[in-house]
C-alpha cells in the first residue's frame, strides 16, 4: 500500500520514489523474500520497545517486593551499563543525523525520528534497569534477556536485507546509516551474550539463611538454567556415577520450609476462627436483642424474621479450604497463567500442519515456505515445552508446600486438643489425616488446573473443527459426550471395587498381624495350616476383586484408545455421507485427528478430576473437623499466684474428661506443702491417675481453682519412651552433666541394665520401648523426671512395674526422704503399702473425692478405710520392722544385678513382650526389633540387591539396623523371576498382541492417507462406503487387540501376585522362631502390606503403560521413515541422546523415590509417638521443641521430594526437545522431498510426530516406575527364601496314632542354644521324668526354665544330645506329629481374632459338647452362657474384650480340650488374680490327673505338692527331688522356700 507525503510513514525512499509499509510480492510470493524498508524500519524495530515498555509495570511491582540484598557493582554489570549507553548512543546517533538532514534542507521521512527516539529510550529504560535490578538483589534478569533476544531477532531482516540491496545496487546509498546500523546489530549480539551470564551473589541478603549446610542452586542459577533446569544436571550426573544419599540432597528453598509455611497457614486459619468466632457472636446478640424486643413490643413477626435471619450464620465453621485458598492461591494462580498460555500454544501446531499439507499440496510455492513452517512449528513446540514445565514447577511446589502446611498444623492441634476429643478419634485415624489425606489434597493440585482448562481446550478444539468439517463435528462431539457418563460408571465401579478389595487387603493385614504376634503360639499349638487357610481365603476373596477390577480397566483401557479413534470415524462418515460434494482430503483429516488428539486427554481427565474433587472435599471435612476439635484450657492451671509455702492447692475442684460426661472428681480441696511426699492411695478407679491429670491442666475444670508453683516433672503410668538412645530419653532435650547424669542412673538402677544392652546408654530403644522391659521402661521414666531437675514431681504409680526389691531401692535412694529428690514436692501414686509409713502426708481417695488425709499415724488411729484397708494387706507387722540394713543392701545389690539381667534375658529367652507393646507393633516402615543385632549376634538375613553396609561401629548398640534402601540398578533376575511368575506364555502373547495392534493402527492411518489422495471426479471421490468400513474395521480391531492384551496382563499380574503372595506365606508359616527374633514384625508385615500391594495393583498397570508408549513410539518412527526415508539420517543421533538423558534420570530418580520413601515413615511413627506421649510433652513444656523436629522430618522428605519434582521438569524438558527435534525433522525431510510425497504421506508423518512427544516421556517415567516398583518383587522374594525349620509331617517315621501313652520324658546329654554363634542356654541336661509324674522346675530368670520347654516342642533345636518322648526320639518326627501330641499352658495368653470357637479349635476337630464340657471346667461357662451367641462370641484383637484372667482361662480350655499325656505349664505371674490362678491350679490337679505336669514355677506355693521339683541354674540341673527332700538338703531350693515364706 503506497502511502501519501504527509504520512509518518513517508518513508525511506526506493528507485520507484515511495516505499509501502507492506508489498505481497516483494515478502511472500517470491523465492527470495524480503520486508519493505518502512516495515523494517517501523514495526519490526518497535517490537521489542513494546514488550520491554508493556512489561515494565508488572516487573517493577515485583522487583519492589524482592528482598535479596544488593549487588556490588562488578565488571560484567558495568560492561552491561557501558553497552547499553552505547547502544543508546547509536541510535541517538541514528536522530541527530536525521536532524542534521533537515538543516541541510532535505526533509527526511517522519519515520527516521519517530523510530530512533523510541528505540534511544528505550535503550536508556534497559540500561536503568540494569542497575535497577542490580540493587534489588536480581543476578540474571530473564525480561532483558528476553528483550535483547528479540531485538536481535528483528535486527536480523534488515541486517541480510541491506547486504542484498548493496549486492543488488553495487554501492552504499546511506553510508552513515548503514554503519550505525551494523554497531548497532553488533552491540545488541553482545548484550545479548552479556545478559546470559549471572552476577555476583547479593550482599545482606535476608533470605539466605546461615543454616542452609547444602544451598539450592535453583536460587543462583541464572534465568536460562532456571528456564530449562540446567542447574539440576550436576545432581543427575552424581546420581549416575553413583547412588545418590540423603546428605547429597540440596536444603529446602527458604519458601517451601516448614518454617516458613506453616505460621503462615495458621496464621490464615487463625484469622478464619476469629471471622467464625465474631459472626457467632453477631448472631447472638442479634437474637438476644430479638427476644428482648418481642417482649417488649410483642411485635411477633418481626422478632421471628429476625431469629429466623440469625439462626442461619450461627453454626458457621472456620473454612480450612479458605486458609488454604489465600495461604497457597496467590503462587498456584502463576502456574495457571503458564497453563493457560500453553494450552492456547497447543492448538497452533494443528494451524501450521494444515498449512504445511496445503503448501506440500501447491507445487508453485516457494521452497522457504516449508522451511518456515518447520521452523515454526519447531519453535512452537519448544516454547510450549518450556512454558508446560515451568506450569508443572509452580503447581507441584504449591504441592509440597500444601503438604508441609497441612502436616505442620495437625501436628500442632494433635499436641493442644483435650482428651475427650482424643478420645474421638485415635491414633490412627489422626495419622491417616497426615498421611492419606494431606497426600491427597496434595496429589489434586496437578490436576487442579483442568477445572477450567478442560473445558477451554474442548471448546477451542470443537471450534476449529467446525472451521475444517463444518457441523459433521457434531456427531464426534456427542459420541464423545456419550462416553463421559460411560468412563464416570467405569469410575465408579471402579471405586467401588478398590472399596471392597481395601476391605479384604485390611483383614488380611489385621489377621497377619496377630500371627506375627502370635506366631510363637501358632509353632507350640501346630496351628499354622489353619492359620495359612484363613489367610489364603481372605487372599482369594481379594484376587477375586482384583480380577473383576481387571476386566472393568481392559474396558477402560478400550474406550480410552478407541474414543479418538470412533469420534474421528463418526466425524468423517458423517462428513462424507451427508453431501457427495464433501470431500476428505489430507487437510481435512489430519488436522482433524490431530485436533482429535488434543481432545483425548481433557475429556480423560475430566471423570477423574470429578471424582478426585469428591474424596479430596471429604479429605478437607475431616482436617477441618480435626482442627475444630476443642483445645485444652492452658489457663485452667494458675501457676502464678500461690498461698505462701504450698506447692500445689486446689479449692473446690471439680473435673472431667469431657463436658458431657458427669465429674470424676468433685469437691476437692487440697493443699500440699513445698518439699513435701504426698502419697495418694485408693481402691482401683478412685480417681488417682485423674488427679494427677487434673494437675497438669489435662482435665476439664468445672468449677474450682488449681494453683501449681513452679516446673513440673510427671512420670506416668504407663511409661512413654521415645524411638531415641537411651541417653536422649533420659536427657528429654536438656544439656548433658556427666557426673549427674551418672548418678541419677546409679539412684534409678539403670547401670546395671546398661551393662547388658549391646550400646550401653547409646543403645536405640525401639518404638514405645519395645525391647526394654516394663520395669526398665518405668525407670527409664522416672530417670527422664529427675533429670529434669523440676520443682514438682508428679508420680503416677512409677513402683508398680518393677520388682519389690527394686521398688524398694528407687524408693530410698529417689523418691524417699533421703533419695535425690529429698526436698522436692512430690506427689506419689502408689499401691505399695510399705512406703507409706514414709510419707508425710497422705491422701486417700474414694469416688472422686478425698476420703481421709493426714499423717500415716493419724490415719491409723482414726481407724477409718484407711486403716481398715492396711489390716486386710499386711497380716503381719513384719512389714513395717526395719530390716538389718547392712544386709539388705548387700541382698538388693545382688537381687539388682539379677533383675536387670532378668529383663534383658527374658527378651532375649523372648518370652513373649507384654500384649500392650505388641498390639500396636504394626507399622509402614518398621527399624525395630525385639532385639540387638549387637557384636555377638551377628545378622544372618540374606540380601540378594546389593545394600550399604553399616561400619561395624555405627551397628554397636544399634538394635536393628534401618531398613537401608536398596541401591543400584535392579537385576534383569528380578524382571525374569517376575516374567516367570506371570507366565513366559502370557508375558510372549501380551507383546504379540501389542505388536498386531500397532500394526493394525498405522495400517488403519496408511488406509485413511491413501483414501485423501484419491482423486476427485466430478467434485466427488468413489469407493466412499470401501474406505470407510476398511478403515473402521482397521481401527475398531485396534482397540479390541488392546482390550484384549490389557486383559491378559492383568490375568497374568494376578496369577503372579497369587504365586508370589503364597510361596510367602508359606515360608513365613515354615520359618523357625529364631527368624521372628531377629526380624522386626513390622519388616515382615510391610512385605505383606506394601510390597504386595505393589505386585497386585502398582507393576501391572505400569507395564501396561510402558508396553502403550514404547510401541506407539516405536509405530510412530516406523511411519516417519517409511515417508521420508531420509529421516533414519537422524534417528541414531536423536536415539543415542535420549538413551543418554534417560540413563542419567533413571538412576538418579529411582534413588531419589527411594530416599523419599525411606524418610517419610520417620514423621508417622514420630507423630503417632508424639500423640500417645503428648501429655508429658506438655507436663515437660517441649511442644515447641516437638514441633521443630517434626518440620524437620518434614523437610528431610519434602528435600527429596523436591529434588525429585526437578527431576521430572529436567527429563521432561530434554526428552520433549528429542521428540520437538522428531517434529521438525519429520517437517523438513517432508518439505526436502515434497515432489516425491503426497499430502496424505505428509499429513499422516507429521501429524505422528506430534504426538512422539508425549509418548517418550512417558516411556522414561513407565520405565523409571518399573524399576522403582519391581524392587517389591526382590523383597518378596528376599523373604520367600529363608532358612524354614524342619518339615512338619515326615511320612515315612510318623508316631503311633495314640503316642504317647506314658508320657514319660527323658533327657540325654542334651545341650542348646538360641541361634549359630551364641553361648549354650542348657548344658549337658541329663534327666528323667516318669509317666504320670508332675514336676515343678525352678530357678532365677535367665537359669533356662522356659528354654527347656522351648526346646521340648522344638521351638529350639538341639546343639546336641537327644529327648526322647515314650523311647521316641523327638527330632526323628515331623514338627505337628511333636507338637500336636503336647500340650502348653503358655504364661501370656494370646488369643486371636475370631470366634471363641475358633480360638479353642481352629481345625474344627471337636464337637460344641465337648466345647461346652472344657468350659465347665475352666470355669468359663457363665461367662460363655451370658454371651447371646455363645460359642461363636467374638473375641476382639488380642482378647482385648476378655480380661487378662479370662484370657488365661481360655488357654487352660484349649489344653482342656486337647488332653494330651504330657501338659506343660507356664505359670502366669503378675498378669493375672490370685483367684484365678487357684481356679487353674485346681482345675489341672483333677483333670490333668494321670498325665505328666511339667510347670515352669514363680510361686513356690503352687509346687510344694509336686512329686519332684527340678533346680535350673546357669543351664545345668542344680537340684532335682522331692520338695521335702531339697527342703531337707538347704540347698538353693530351701534359699528361695525360706524367701516366699515357705521353709
Amino acid at each position: 500500500m503506497p502511502i501519501g507525503k504527509g504520512s509518518l510513514f513517508d518513508g525511506p525512499l526506493t528507485s520507484s520514489g515511495i516505499s509501502s509499509l507492506w508489498d505481497p510480492n516483494l515478502t511472500v510470493h517470491t523465492n527470495n523474500p524480503d520486508l519493505t524498508p518502512c516495515f523494517q524500519y517501523s514495526l519490526l524495530a518497535w517490537v521489542p520497545c513494546i514488550y520491554l515498555w508493556a512489561s515494565l509495570p508488572c516487573y517493577l511491582f515485583y522487583l519492589q517486593r524482592q528482598k535479596q540484598g544488593y549487588i556490588i557493582l562488578s565488571g560484567l554489570c558495568r560492561l552491561k551499563t557501558v553497552v547499553g549507553v552505547l547502544l543508546w548512543c547509536v541510535t541517538w546517533a541514528d536522530l541527530f543525523y536525521s536532524l542534521s538532514g533537515l538543516v541541510r534542507g532535505s526533509i527526511p521521512a517522519p519515520i527516521y525520528f519517530v523510530t530512533p527516539l523510541i528505540l534511544g529510550v528505550t535503550m536508556l529504560l534497559a540500561t536503568l534497569l540494569i542497575q535497577y535490578e542490580r540493587l534489588r538483589g536480581v543476578r540474571s534478569s530473564g525480561i532483558l534477556i528476553i528483550f535483547w533476544f528479540l531485538s536481535c531477532a528483528c535486527a536480523i531482516v534488515p541486517f541480510r536485507s541491506k547486504i542484498l540491496t548493496v549486492l543488488t545496487e553495487g554501492e552504499i546509498k546511506d553510508t552513515f546509516r548503514f554503519t550505525t546500523f551494523y554497531v548497532y546489530f553488533a552491540l545488541l549480539l553482545f548484550s545479548l551474550i552479556l545478559s546470559c551470564f549471572k552476577d555476583k551473589p547479593p550482599f545482606f541478603s535476608p533470605s539466605i539463611s546461615v543454616d542452609l549446610q547444602k544451598p539450592c542452586p535453583e536460587a543462583d542459577a541464572g534465568f536460562l538454567s532456571r528456564l530449562t533446569f540446567w542447574w539440576f544436571t550436576k545432581m543427575a550426573i552424581l546420581g549416575y556415577r553413583r547412588p545418590l544419599e540423603q546428605k547429597d540432597l540440596w536444603s529446602l528453598n527458604e519458601e517451601d520450609s516448614s518454617r516458613i509455611v506453616v505460621p503462615r497457614l495458621i496464621k490464615e486459619w487463625e484469622k478464619q476462627r476469629e471471622k467464625a468466632k465474631q459472626s457467632q457472636n453477631v448472631a447472638f446478640t442479634k437474637t438476644t436483642n430479638a427476644k428482648v424486643s418481642k417482649r417488649r413490643n410483642s411485635n411477633e413477626e418481626a422478632g421471628e424474621s429476625e431469629i429466623l435471619l440469625s439462626d442461619q450464620p450461627q453454626n458457621q465453621k472456620p473454612s480450612f479450604f479458605r486458609a488454604l485458598l489465600v495461604t497457597f492461591g496467590p503462587y498456584f494462580l502463576i502456574g495457571s497463567f503458564y497453563k493457560l498460555i500453553q494450552d492456547l500454544l497447543s492448538f497452533v501446531n494443528p494451524q501450521l500442519l494444515s498449512v504445511l499439507i496445503r503448501f506440500i499440496s501447491n507445487p508453485s510455492a516457494p521452497a522457504w515456505w516449508g522451511f518456515l513452517v518447520a521452523g515454526l512449528m519447531f519453535g512452537c513446540s519448544v516454547v510450549q515445552t518450556l512454558i508446560l514445565h515451568q506450569h508443572f514447577q509452580y503447581v507441584f511446589v504449591t504441592g509440597i508446600r500444601l503438604r508441609s502446611g497441612i502436616t505442620g498444623i495437625i501436628y500442632r492441634k494433635a499436641l493442644v486438643i483435650t482428651n475427650s476429643a482424643k478420645r474421638s478419634s485415635t491414633v490412627g485415624e489422626i495419622v491417616n489425616l497426615m498421611s492419606v489425606d494431606a497426600q491427597r489434597i496434595t496429589d489434586l493440585m496437578t490436576f487442579l488446573n483442568m477445572l477450567w482448562s478442560a473445558p477451554m481446550q474442548i471448546i477451542l478444539a470443537i471450534y476449529f473443527l467446525w472451521q475444517n468439517l463444518g457441523p459433521s463435528v457434531m456427531a464426534g462431539v456427542a459420541l464423545m459426550i456419550l462416553l463421559i457418563p460411560l468412563n464416570g460408571a467405569i469410575a465408579m465401579k471402579t471405586r467401588a471395587f478398590q472399596v471392597e478389595q481395601m476391605g479384604f487387603k485390611d483383614s488380611r493385614i489385621k489377621l497377619m498381624n496377630e500371627i506375627l504376634s502370635g506366631i510363637k503360639v501358632l509353632k507350640l499349638y501346630a496351628w499354622e495350616p489353619s492359620f495359612s487357610q484363613m489367610i489364603e481365603k481372605i487372599r482369594q476373596g481379594e484376587l477375586k476383586v482384583l480380577r473383576k477390577a481387571a476386566f472393568l480397566n481392559a474396558v477402560s483401557t478400550f474406550t480410552w484408545f478407541s474414543a479418538p479413534f470412533l469420534v474421528s470415524l463418526t466425524t468423517f462418515a458423517v462428513y462424507v455421507s451427508v453431501d457427495d460434494k464433501n470431500i476428505l482430503d489430507a487437510e481435512k483429516a489430519f488436522v482433524s485427528l490431530s485436533l482429535f488428539n488434543i481432545l483425548r486427554f481433557p475429556l480423560n481427565v475430566l471423570p477423574q478430576l470429578i471424582s478426585g474433587l469428591a474424596q479430596t472435599s471429604v479429605s478437607l471435612k475431616r482436617i477441618q473437623n480435626f482442627l475444630n476439635h476443642e483445645e485444652l484450657d492452658p489457663h485452667s492451671v494458675e501457676t502464678k499466684t500461690i498461698s505462701p509455702g504450698q506447692a500445689i492447692t486446689i479449692e473446690n475442684g471439680s473435673f472431667t474428661w469431657a463436658r458431657h460426661l458427669p465429674p470424676v472428681l468433685h469437691s476437692l480441696n487440697l493443699q500440699i506443702p513445698k518439699g513435701s511426699l504426698v502419697a495418694i492411695v485408693g481402691s482401683v478407679g478412685c480417681g488417682k491417675s485423674s488427679l494427677i491429670s487434673a494437675l497438669l491442666g489435662e482435665m476439664e475444670k468445672l468449677e474450682g481453682k488449681v494453683a501449681v508453683k513452679g516446673s513440673l516433672a510427671y512420670v506416668p503410668q504407663q511409661a512413654w519412651i521415645q524411638n531415641a538412645t537411651l541417653q536422649d530419653n533420659i536427657l528429654f532435650g536438656q544439656p548433658l552433666d556427666q557426673k549427674r547424669y551418672r548418678g541419677i542412673l546409679e539412684a534409678c538402677a539403670l547401670l546395671t541394665d546398661l551393662d547388658v544392652l549391646p550400646g550401653g546408654d547409646q543403645t536405640e530403644i525401639g518404638e514405645k520401648g519395645i525391647n526394654l522391659s516394663g520395669g526398665q521402661r518405668q525407670r527409664v521414666s522416672l530417670a527422664r523426671a529427675v533429670y529434669s531437675d523440676a520443682d514438682i514431681f508428679l508420680l503416677d504409680d512409677p513402683l508398680s512395674a518393677v520388682d519389690s526389691h527394686v521398688a524398694k531401692h528407687i524408693f530410698d535412694h529417689v523418691i524417699g526422704p533421703d533419695g535425690v529428690l529429698g526436698g522436692k514436692t512430690r506427689v506419689l501414686v502408689t499401691h505399695g503399702v510399705s512406703f507409706l509409713s514414709q510419707a508425710d502426708f497422705i491422701i486417700v481417695l474414694g469416688d472422686g473425692q478425698v476420703s481421709e488425709s493426714g499423717s500415716f499415724s493419724a490415719l491409723l488411729q482414726q481407724e477409718g478405710a484407711f486403716a481398715e484397708f492396711l489390716r486386710n494387706y499386711v497380716p503381719d507387722d513384719e512389714n513395717f520392722q526395719e530390716e538389718d540394713s547392712a544386709t539388705v543392701l548387700a541382698d538388693e545389690e545382688m537381687l539388682l544385678v539379677e533383675d536387670t539381667l532378668s529383663n534383658h534375658t527374658d527378651l532375649t529367652d523372648n518370652e513373649p513382650v507384654t500384649n500392650e507393646v505388641r498390639k500396636q507393633f504394626m507399622r509402614e516402615l518398621s527399624v525395630i526389633s525385639s532385639e540387638g543385632e549387637g557384636p555377638g549376634r551377628p545378622s544372618t538375613r540374606r540380601r540378594p540387591v546389593e545394600k550399604k553396609a553399616l561400619e561395624p561401629t555405627t551397628n554397636h548398640g544399634e538394635l536393628i539396623q534401618a531398613e537401608t534402601a536398596e541401591i543400584g540398578t535392579v537385576k534383569l533376575s528380578v524382571f525374569w523371576a517376575y516374567a516367570k511368575a506371570v507366565g513366559i506364555c502370557t508375558s510372549l502373547t501380551v507383546c504379540l498382541l501389542y505388536s498386531c495392534q500397532s500394526a493394525a493402527a498405522i495400517g488403519a492411518n496408511i488406509w485413511l492417507s491413501n483414501w485423501t489422495n484419491e482423486p476427485v471426479i466430478n467434485g466427488t471421490q468413489s469407493n466412499t462406503s470401501l474406505r470407510l468400513g476398511v478403515y473402521a474395521t482397521l481401527g475398531l480391531l485396534q482397540g479390541l487387540l488392546v482390550m484384549i492384551s490389557a486383559f491378559t496382563l492383568a490375568i497374568g499380574g494376578i496369577q503372579a501376585a497369587r504365586l508370589l503372595h503364597s510361596k510367602l506365606l508359606a515360608n513365613k508359616m515354615h520359618s523357625p522362631q529364631s527368624f521372628y527374633d531377629t526380624t522386626p514384625a513390622g519388616r515382615i508385615l510391610n512385605r505383606f502390606s506394601k510390597d504386595i500391594y505393589v505386585i497386585d495393583e502398582v507393576i501391572p498397570p505400569t507395564i501396561l503403560m510402558l508396553l502403550g508408549t514404547f510401541f506407539n513410539s516405536t509405530s510412530t518412527l516406523v511411519v516417519i521413515i517409511s515417508s521420508t526415508p531420509l529421516f533414519a539420517v537422524v534417528i541414531l543421533p536423536l536415539a543415542g541422546l535420549y538413551i543418554f538423558v534417560q540413563r542419567f534420570y533413571v538412576a538418579t530418580s529411582r534413588q531419589l523415590k527411594r530416599l523419599e520413601s525411606v524418610s517419610r515413615s520417620p514423621i508417622y511413627s514420630h507423630f503417632s509417638e508424639t500423640v500417645t506421649g503428648a501429655s508429658v510433652i506438655r507436663a515437660y513444656r517441649r511442644t515447641h521443641d516437638f514441633m521443630a523436629i517434626s518440620d524437620a522430618k518434614v523437610d528431610v522428605n519434602q528435600k527429596s521430594c523436591y529434588a525429585n519434582i526437578i527431576s521430572n521438569r529436567w527429563l521432561g524438558i530434554r526428552v520433549e526437545f528429542v521428540g520437538n527435534c522428531v517434529v521438525l525433522f519429520a517437517a523438513l525431510f517432508a518439505v526436502i522431498s515434497r515432489n516425491t510425497l503426497n499430502p496424505g504421506l505428509v499429513g499422516l508423518s507429521v501429524s505422528y510426530a506430534l504426538q512422539v512427544t508425549l509418548a517418550l516421556n512417558w516411556m522414561v517415567r513407565m520405565t523409571s516406575d518399573l524399576e522403582s516398583n519391581i524392587v517389591a518383587v526382590e523383597r518378596v522374594r528376599e523373604y520367600s527364601e529363608t532358612k524354614t525349620e524342619a518339615p512338619w509331617v515326615i511320612s515315612d517315621n510318623r508316631p503311633p496314632p495314640d503316642w504317647p501313652q506314658q508320657g514319660e520324658v527323658e533327657f540325654l546329654n542334651y545341650s542348646v542354644r538360641y541361634r549359630e554363634g551364641l553361648e549354650l542356654v542348657l548344658k549337658n541336661l541329663n534327666l528323667r521324668v516318669k509317666g504320670g509324674e508332675k514336676v515343678g522346675i525352678v530357678g532365677r530368670t535367665g537359669a533356662g526354665k522356659s528354654s527347656m520347654t522351648l526346646c521340648l516342642f522344638r521351638i529350639l533345636e538341639a546343639a546336641e544330645g537327644e529327648i526322647h518322648i515314650d523311647g521316641i526320639n523327638i527330632a526323628s518326627i515331623g514338627l505337628h506329629d511333636l507338637r500336636s501330641m503336647l500340650t502348653i499352658i503358655p504364661q501370656d495368653p494370646v488369643l486371636f481374632s475370631g470366634t471363641l470357637r475358633m480360638n479353642l479349635d481352629p481345625f474344627g476337630k471337636y464337637s460344641d459338647e465337648e466345647m461346652w464340657q472344657t468350659l465347665e471346667l475352666s470355669n468359663l461357662h457363665k461367662f460363655v452362657k451370658s454371651q447371646s451367641k455363645g460359642l461363636d462370641f467374638e473375641c476382639s484383637e488380642g482378647g482385648e474384650n476378655l480380661s487378662v484372667g479370662q484370657r488365661q482361662l481360655v488357654c487352660l480350655a484349649r489344653a482342656l480340650l486337647r488332653k494330651s499325656r504330657i501338659l506343660v505349664l507356664d505359670e502366669a505371674t503378675a498378669a493375672i488374680d490370685l483367684e484365678t490362678d487357684d481356679l487353674i491350679q485346681a482345675t489341672i490337679r483333677s483333670q490333668f490327673e494321670g498325665c505328666t505336669v511339667l510347670t515352669i514355677a514363680h510361686r513356690l506355693n503352687t509346687i510344694m505338692d509336686y512329686t519332684r521339683v527340678l533346680v535350673l541354674d546357669r543351664g545345668t540341673v542344680a537340684e532335682f527331688d522331692s520338695p521335702a527332700n531339697l527342703i531337707a538338703a538347704k540347698g538353693i531350693f530351701y534359699g528361695m522356700a525360706k524367701d516366699a515364706g515357705l521353709a
